[in-house]
């Protein structure tokens, strides 16, 4: 495949995750199965790619100077000017007159010579003149929004939540690459049995040091290796394999997972009761417990019952205190996954997170009756926003005196993950540990 066919994939990469709303990650999947770039197009298809979504506020900012009414521009010529001034920024490794000759060359085929006389006079200005510095920018808030490409509303609210420096840690982190990480099916294998079958195959990977039942990639990707299609490993990020450590299943329990797809943190408590006990998997979208279903099935796993509902609804399912323990891994903004998931920073607005606290309440105040009396209620999201969070679950135990903070979930984590462990919750940060950010919060019934 030609290097211009990359880019031209890679620009209607873009025009799809915006147009459509996707996940650039699945988007990104599809068109690598779909085209079967060779290793190193891949590899660029998915850096450029990537990169301007990670980097689009930054490349308005840069490309402001050059365009006197942006938003007036054709939307595929814009993302192509970004998509270009991405490469001629961060791609040490492609010289600028290769960018500008193949950008114009789409120009000319997508458009017409107007178009790419207008896109090669662009990047030969900011070629020429060079991008624009962020010094000019008095405002910190504001200077670290466009300089990392977060939202200016999100940085302001984190800054409040966690102060400046935390802020831009949290910014800069989410800018890297996410690395791969896969789960040990510990009711079928062990570390040291899936390390070797994964040598076979080619494909370098390690322990991780922070959470015991982790794989980290090295070379080679976990997800197209026979462990995987013989059930020995999950894709899964080690933040998101913690709410395993939190509920702490134990043999033969009853357990609810009100808001199960895929499947990942079910069928990690199904592993650690070695298969025993029930686990009853809820997820309100039909064609996803069909996935809960799958996973389950690879997994060698029968103690996964998975049923088509709206974890809000669960009362009208269950009896009252059905269940030992009850995990609500709830919808949420997702806005602890951006380095995997960059679109949706550029999505979501306070608004939206508003309206996801009341919905992740709601689901909260219906699973509560559920939980038998001395048993457990564990919360989770893959947000690092506070109203999602803590306030939820102060908003939570409020109305439910019937429910205690549980300050063993310390003693539940991995020796590595326990500083980032305050009383009943749990806030990892996407530098802590080089993962997605996550937030856990333990609750206990009263006998």
């Amino acid at each position: 495949m030609m290097a211009a066919n990359v880019r031209e994939m890679a620009l209607d990469l873009l025009l799809k995750v915006e147009r459509e709303k996707g996940y650039s990650n699945l988007v990104l999947n599809r068109m690598i199965e779909k085209y079967k770039p060779s290793p190193p197009d891949a590899a660029l298809l998915t850096e450029i790619a990537y990169g301007t979504i990670q980097r689009k506020l930054t490349l308005e900012y840069f490309l402001a100077p050059f365009v006197k009414k942006p938003d007036k521009l054709d939307h595929w010529v814009k993302l192509l000017l970004l998509l270009s001034l991405y490469q001629m920024k961060y791609l040490t490794k492609v010289p600028d007159h290769a960018v500008i000759y193949e950008a114009v060359a789409i120009a000319k085929k997508r458009g017409h010579r107007g178009i790419a006389a207008f896109v090669n006079g662009v990047l030969r200005s900011a070629q020429r003149k060079g991008l624009p510095s962020f010094d000019p920018i008095a405002d910190p808030l504001e200077k670290l929004s466009v300089e990392t490409s977060h939202p200016l509303w999100l940085v302001r609210d984190w800054a409040e939540q966690f102060g400046l420096e935390t802020t831009a840690a949290i910014c800069r982190e989410n800018l890297e690459a996410p690395r791969q990480t896969a789960r040990i099916n510990g009711y079928l294998t062990d570390a040291e049995a899936v390390l070797k079958r994964l040598e076979e195959e080619g494909i370098k990977a390690e322990k991780s040091d922070a959470v015991p039942d982790a794989l980290r990639s090295v070379k080679g990707n976990l997800a197209k290796t026979g462990a995987y299609e013989e059930g020995l490993l999950t894709i899964q990020d080690e933040s998101s394999m913690l709410a395993g450590y939190a509920v702490d299943p134990k043999e033969g329990e009853t357990i609810l997972d009100a808001c199960a797809a895929p499947g990942g943190k079910a069928t990690h408590l199904g592993e650690r009761m070695n298969n025993t006990g029930t686990i009853i998997a809820l997820d309100v979208h039909k064609h996803k417990t069909r996935l809960i279903a799958e996973h389950a099935k690879r997994l060698g796993l029968t103690n996964i019952s998975v049923r088509n509902a709206d974890a809000r609804e669960a009362g009208k399912l269950f009896a009252g205190e059905t269940f030992d323990k009850v995990l609500v891994d709830a919808p949420c903004s997702g806005l602890g996954v951006l380095k995997r998931k960059p679109e949706i920073k550029y999505m979501r607005s306070p608004e939206d997170v508003n309206k996801l606290s009341e919905i992740q309440l709601e689901i909260l105040d219906a699973a509560a009756p559920l939980v038998k009396k001395g048993g457990s209620l564990v919360y989770s999201t893959c947000t690092i926003h506070r109203r999602e969070n803590q306030e939820v679950a102060r908003a939570f135990l409020a109305k439910h005196p019937e429910f205690a903070e549980d300050r063993l979930l310390r003693s539940r984590m991995p020796a590595k993950v326990r500083p980032f462990v305050a009383g009943f919750e749990m806030e990892l940060l996407p530098q802590h540990l080089k993962s997605d950010g996550f937030y856990v919060a333990c609750f206990k019934k009263k006998v």
